[in-house]
């Protein structure tokens, strides 16, 4: 499987980033947001998970029901870098600025929520909490934006990027018509769900799923493609995450998992480098040694797994993104970096 290298996104405004549990989803829907601000584009980051993953990826403080300028991305060639603002959506606070919104309901608003009927309405009914949550989406995805809400009244974004719940939970999560249909058949919130059912099913939506090259993750993220296809969801690209070095040629790594590497010229050629084989006490002698063939077997049978998985990612029949593990782990310059991976394929 090669990474695609030609851009397949230029009319898509709402990229939805979606991946099983510890495959990088946040980390890969932070990155997108720097590339395509990195295009000099104005980016809004939004997540829905209450984790405030955002801010602790960029080291800001934690985000309110607000938009925030967090970044900019990176001078491209095509012009100067645009600018990321983040926001953090909660059922609860989106349900308040709804009804304040549709109702009138300001103070009343806020007395339900202090008799916990906010947090009833959003617990009892888990279709109407994802209403809510995708329609402050599709709020800040339209032009001429309601004044009184937490958006930034009359601003436009070129793009948004939504951290969104794993794949196992995405189709039920995007198709909100589907999870209102025993709950609301008229009404603002029905009408609410059809207008955020246009976009996501319009060619300004994509959906990109992240995985690892893991039997369980790949296997997941082929489900979530065909659950989102059947749900007649835009299926965007697959990030693979986490992507090893490929710095050993095919032979090598064979040999290394028959345990038939020269160990005398492994030998050699460490002492010439300076590495010295001296075993520690009560080690035998070449308990060092023994220990590097042991880690290259292991690297080895590693890269075999991955490159089986490799090739069922590859006959997904979807465009392709890889970004690289960072030995150094995850910070900002990291994000950065990931970015700079993305762009370059196209992605952004």
């Amino acid at each position: 499987m090669s990474p695609s290298r030609s851009p397949h996104w230029p009319e898509v405004e709402l990229h939805v980033v979606t991946g099983k549990g510890g495959t990088g989803k946040s980390t890969v829907a932070a990155a997108l947001a720097l590339a395509l601000a990195s295009t000099g584009k104005s980016v809004l980051l939004c997540e829905v998970e209450g984790r405030q993953g955002i801010a602790q990826m960029f080291d800001v403080p934690p985000l309110p029901y607000e938009e925030r300028r967090i970044a900019t991305g990176l001078p491209g060639p095509r012009g100067g870098a645009g600018t990321v603002y983040a926001l953090h959506i909660d059922a609860e606070s989106a349900l308040l600025e709804y009804l304040a919104m549709y109702y009138r309901l300001g103070r009343a608003g806020r007395a339900l929520d202090r008799f916990g009927v906010i947090d009833f309405a959003t617990t009892i009914a888990p279709g109407v909490r994802d209403v809510l949550l995708t329609g402050k989406v599709f709020e800040a995805a339209r032009h001429g934006r309601k004044k009184g809400t937490s958006s930034r009244a009359g601003a436009a974004y070129d793009a948004i990027v939504l951290d969104a719940p794993p794949t196992g939970r995405i189709t039920q999560f995007l198709n909100v018509n589907s999870e209102l249909a025993g709950l609301a058949k008229v009404g603002p919130i029905k009408g609410q769900a059809d207008r955020v059912m246009t976009l996501f099913r319009s060619s300004r939506t994509a959906v990109h799923l992240v995985t690892v090259l893991e039997e369980m993750p790949v296997q997941e993220t082929a489900d979530g493609i065909a659950d989102l296809r059947a749900a007649r969801l835009p299926v965007g690209g697959v990030v693979v995450n986490l992507v090893r070095p490929r710095d050993l040629d095919a032979e090598d790594l064979r040999r290394a998992r028959e345990d038939t590497l020269d160990r005398e010229r492994i030998g050699a050629d460490l002492a010439a480098a300076g590495v010295r084989l001296d075993p520690a006490p009560g080690q035998p002698e070449d308990g060092l040694l023994d220990g590097l063939l042991s880690e290259a077997r292991d690297h080895a049978e590693r890269r075999a797994l991955e490159d089986r998985q490799r090739e069922v990612v590859a006959g997904l029949d979807v465009p392709t993104y890889e970004l690289p593990r960072l030995p150094g782990g995850l910070d900002l310059g990291g994000l950065y970096e990931l970015a700079a991976a993305l762009r370059e394929q196209g992605m952004a």
